[in-house]
């Protein structure tokens, strides 16, 4: 067997092990995108099932404030890559910035998707109205507690700034960018 082949099965990670951050964040990674890929595969088939009542409720949402809330993730996203290549320069400084960059960003993205709620809460809609909100409710809310914790573990390597830890927050905070960007069109921009 050889050396790397040894090394392997040692760690028992596999491939796991040449992705950046810990491993085990990878584990949780790829079960959160299982459990995302089934609740937005349902929507969809829901959406075919009832295609009238899902085109009157994506009628009913504001797809201008979520194309924000979409350019502010991506560009939180980016902060974050930026405080990773920080980090694996070994500037702590720089590393917190960017972090914190990403934070306020991620925190920005929160109160847009709060103040979406309240305007639709305010014309009546609730997670009860209709299958199409129960369902958009719940995704999005759903996502949103991931945002609420990316931010918490960016919060949590922040004050350490090392590498490890960075690459294993900002793992996690580009699986909620990746989760929006394909959640916004299916459930804002698709007809």
């Amino acid at each position: 067997m050889s050396t790397a082949a040894c090394e392997q099965q040692e760690t028992g990670w596999g491939i796991l092990q040449d992705l950046p951050g810990d491993p085990m964040i990878w584990v949780l990674i790829f079960s959160e995108l299982v459990a995302f890929g089934l609740f937005l595969g349902a929507f969809s088939v829901t959406r075919a099932i009832h295609p009238a009542e899902f085109a009157a409720g994506q009628a009913m949402l504001d797809s201008h404030l979520a194309g924000l809330n979409t350019i502010v993730l991506v560009t939180s996203g980016w902060a974050a890559a930026r405080a990773t290549r920080a980090a694996r320069n070994r500037q702590r400084s720089t590393t917190r910035y960017w972090l914190l960059g990403a934070m306020a960003l991620g925190g920005l993205f929160i109160s847009i998707k709060l103040a979406e709620y309240a305007e639709e809460i305010g014309r009546g809609v609730g997670l009860e109205t209709s299958l199409f909100f129960t369902l958009y409710f719940l995704l999005t809310g759903f996502h949103l507690l991931h945002v609420g914790l990316g931010i918490i573990i960016l919060a949590v390597v922040c004050g350490r700034a090392g590498i490890s830890g960075v690459e294993t927050a900002t793992a996690f905070w580009h699986m909620v960018d990746l989760v929006w960007i394909v959640m916004f069109p299916i459930l804002y921009l698709v007809k």
